[in-house]
């Protein structure tokens, strides 16, 4: 081992050294200073628990509870939105009193939190008059309307005047009862795990709404309010129904979007007018769709005006005396590095993101037999419930060395007490030199601004950090860049209550019980790049923004975790199953095969975003991480079912072609999104989905079919490298029969002389042959010993503790008694049928756990 006591262990390098047995002990050495790797490590130790453990997993992922939110304009009442709602103030306040202070005019006023409302079912909402108005007992009472103030519906819809920026208009935004739990697994670094859950505000930008000739632009939106519509379909689904009037209030903003917008099943003349409307008179029929209201009648155009500029019409649109203000989302790069923005619809506002996860998280599968109050167009049989496990988020912000784009980690920055690693300590010089640089400095935010100005008229500390400011290695700038962040649902209480709430509400959920929130979206992150053939890496941006794959193929890629470059990795590659390989203290097979148990007890569909590039063209950073929360989240529950979109031309599916001679086995991508898809469900978020993602992007092997071809070419390799991994360290003999035979399919070709496209394999991938399969039962058995285990070693330990009779007073036996009768009465339990018959609809334990 050694040769002399002063040679250096690992040659004086940074190392580990790992203790552990089967009892579930575990001593770890750390000899390095990185604050990453003890983080690691106690993301070792936590996974290491729930592989003995059973009934629970330790992922990679990052999550969101993501609640929609719409502008409403200037006026709100519940019926004319939700008419179906059946929810009443009577039934709040009797169900929920102890909650709130209840005022005799028929509102009431949260306890915990003051500046939260609650409003009767027949509430009206008037932005201009700062009003709320509702009826009680034949009288009509008044709340005044405020800002920084919540009001919460009985149905548990939540409204609030809101102005987005200083300047911009004051609005009513709503937000919804119930949200949609992204959960973001299986995640590489680089993947997307942190930013699914930061708001896509920083990525929005304002500008105003010109109109080069008012009066003409205004004669044109006449002319399209005007138009008929019927007869644009090529096969009408009811041929003699009359069409709706564009401002008609049975036709919504969005369903005037669709009808502004070319579609295959609109007839060739009509997506050839629509084509020809010019952008900005598009946009200007949308406005007027959304500040429209019906007393207007046909006087509209009256509310809208520009002002006089040296006896000239000006250019800039106004609504009543208020400017417009249009707004736009960054959604990636264009090839020489510009930002690609498009217009947002004028009812979107960015939704609220509780976030659930970030990196280490505890999940449990729970049957559905064990739940009550779920939401109820959820209908698994079972359900996956997490639990984010940090205190603290050790963060990369790789946005924010642009100053003023990462409002919430500059915000961080400017606080005391936070931890940074990779961050270049400046001077006092090196701070002045900042503050006198005036325009860059003017693009930081305030509370950066004001930390920094602090610090040079200070005397102590002798330092600070800066986001744009990275930490110099060799005269080059870190590319991990760190800082611990205090867990944003931690730093907002309210947000997190007000969620909460707002399902009780809908749900009627009683007092006393849990509002459940399990994962109803699985939206793992891939991180393409395009090739480098400088440094030898090969491309892995064949994927279009969004990707669904079926189980074979989905843990095909779990199993390799490929990943580009990533400023967390030392390069691109491997990073093992489940992208914690080198952070498993058992063999990787394990949480392979609980994963696989989860995805099939569930019936969660896995719908993987792109970061970093889409063909070796556009790069998109994390671009589409931050936004499809507010995409998924705007999609009703079937909506989200690959069934369904596959069928209705959502989803495009892909298989294996011939290029040169050669078989390029594209299946192994699965389901891509069409165009029809960022039609309709971008469509919730931009007034004009098709120029989000141009064709090169939904079909990356028109960039470049040699990358394209190369791309999954990496892909089949590495998992076959992977895959013969397992053959040769003996560890295919734990995995299960489903993950047997897809590794020696990927390692081989071929198992027992079937492929992955035999449907014999494919079964082996469903909930109806995991419930059937021995190995299943094996696993809840195994599941019962370990309890068995656990509460004889109870009774042990009681009985002893007992057995010494002058240690104890007799009240301390008399508790230990109760204690001991509870124990054999549980350890009994374990014993009967029905125990078994709980533990179905869980993932069990992996039986090897006790044999590695």
């Amino acid at each position: 081992c050694w040769e002399s006591e002063d040679e250096l262990y690992n040659d004086g390098s940074a190392f580990k050294l790992t203790c552990r047995d089967h009892r579930g002990v575990i001593v770890t050495l750390i000899a390095d200073n990185y604050f990453g790797y003890c983080k690691k490590e106690v993301k070792t130790q936590l996974s290491y628990a729930a592989n003995l453990m059973g009934l629970c997993e330790e992922e990679h992922a990052g999550g969101v509870l993501a609640f929609p939110r719409f502008d409403l304009g200037e006026y709100f009442e519940l019926s004319s939105y939700f008419p179906q709602t059946n929810h009443t103030y009577k039934e709040v306040c009797d169900n929920y009193g102890e909650l709130m202070d209840i005022s005799p005019t028929g509102y009431a006023t949260d306890k915990t939190y003051p500046d939260i409302f609650y409003l009767p079912e027949d509430a009206r909402i008037y932005l201009r008059r700062q009003q709320i108005v509702w009826n009680k007992d034949g009288e009509e009472h008044q709340l005044k309307l405020q800002p920084k103030c919540t009001y919460v519906l009985p149905s548990g819809y939540k409204v609030e005047m809101i102005q987005p920026q200083e300047g911009r208009r004051w609005r009513l935004i709503g937000t919804t009862a119930e949200g949609t739990l992204c959960h973001k697994p299986c995640t590489v670094s680089g993947g997307g795990k942190s930013e699914i859950s930061k708001s896509v505000t920083d990525a929005i930008i304002t500008g105003p709404i010109i109109t080069s000739d008012f009066k003409n632009d205004m004669l044109m939106v006449e002319q399209i309010i005007h138009r008929g519509f019927g007869g644009r379909y090529k096969k009408p689904r009811e041929p003699r129904r009359e069409s709706r009037p564009l401002l008609s209030p049975e036709r919504s903003l969005g369903s005037v979007v669709r009808l502004l917008t070319p579609s295959p099943q609109y007839t060739d003349e009509y997506n050839a007018w629509v084509t020809s409307i010019p952008r900005q008179i598009r946009d200007l029929v949308l406005i007027v769709k959304r500040f429209y209201k019906p007393h207007w009648g046909e006087d509209w155009r009256s509310r809208f005006s520009v002002d006089s500029i040296n006896g000239l019409p000006g250019y800039e649109l106004k609504y009543r005396t208020e400017k417009l203000l249009a707004s736009y989302m960054r959604v990636g790069f264009e090839e020489d590095h510009s930002w690609r923005t498009f217009d947002l619809r004028k009812d979107f506002y960015p939704a609220v993101k509780v976030q659930m996860e970030d990196d280490i998280t505890a999940s449990i599968v729970v049957p559905r037999d064990s739940l009550e109050y779920l939401h109820p167009d959820l209908e698994d049989s079972s359900f996956k419930f997490v639990r984010n496990c940090e205190y603290r988020l050790f963060q990369r912000p790789d946005e924010a060395i642009v100053r003023g784009y990462d409002k919430t980690a500059e915000m961080d920055f400017s606080r005391t007490g936070k931890f940074f690693a990779n961050y270049e300590p400046l001077t006092r010089d090196d701070a002045r030199n900042m503050v006198e640089d005036t325009i860059l400095f003017g693009q930081f935010s305030k509370p950066i601004r004001k930390v920094i100005n602090a610090f040079v008229k200070a005397e102590k500390p002798d330092y600070c950090v800066a986001t744009s400011h990275p930490r110099l290695v060799d005269g080059r700038p870190s590319q991990n860049p760190r800082y611990l962040q205090t867990r944003p649902d931690l730093q907002d209480p309210r947000s997190v209550y007000l969620a909460n709430l707002g399902a009780r509400l809908h749900r009627r959920v009683p007092l006393g019980k849990t509002v459940p929130f399990p994962v109803n979206s699985v939206m793992p992150g891939r991180r393409n790049n395009p090739a480098d053939h400088t440094v030898g890496i090969r491309p892995l941006a064949v994927y279009n923004p969004i990707h669904y794959q079926e189980l074979p193929e989905l843990f095909m890629e779990f199993t390799a975790s490929l990943t580009g470059k990533s400023p967390s990795t030392t390069g691109a590659g491997s990073e093992g199953a489940l992208t914690k390989g080198p952070f498993n203290a058992m063999p990787p097979i394990i949480d392979l095969n609980n994963a696989l148990v989860s995805y099939l007890i569930t019936g969660h569909s896995c719908f993987t975003t792109s970061a970093g590039y889409i063909g070796p063209k556009y790069r998109f950073d994390h671009d589409i991480s931050l936004l499809i929360p507010d995409v998924w989240s705007r999609m009703f529950i079937h909506e989200r079912d690959p069934r369904y979109l596959y069928e209705n031309g959502y989803l495009e599916k892909l298989t294996d072609f011939e290029h040169e001679g050669q078989l390029v086995q594209a299946s192994r991508l699965g389901f891509r999104i069409t165009d029809k898809f960022v039609r309709t469900f971008f469509g919730r978020v931009f007034s004009d989905p098709t120029t989000v993602f141009n064709e090169q992007m939904l079909k990356p092997e028109l960039q470049s079919m040699e990358d394209y071809v190369d791309g999954i070419d990496n892909i089949v390799s590495t998992q076959t490298r992977i895959a013969r991994l397992y053959l040769e360290d003996g560890t295919i003999e734990l995995a299960c029969p489903p993950l047997k035979a897809l590794l020696t399919i990927m390692a081989e070709g071929s198992c027992q002389g079937k492929d992955i496209h035999d449907d014999s394999v494919r079964r082996l991938f469903t909930r109806e042959s995991l419930l059937e399969s021995t190995w299943y039962q094996d696993r809840l058995m195994a599941r019962r010993d370990v309890d068995r285990r656990l509460w004889k070693r109870h009774v042990q330990y009681l009985q002893t503790t007992l057995a010494q009779v002058n240690y104890l007073t007799q009240r301390e036996r008399d508790i230990i008694a109760a204690k001991l009768d509870q124990a054999r009465h549980y350890l009994s339990e374990i014993e009967r049928p029905a125990y078994m018959s709980r533990l179905k609809g869980t993932i069990g334990v992996d039986p090897s756990v006790r044999s590695t």
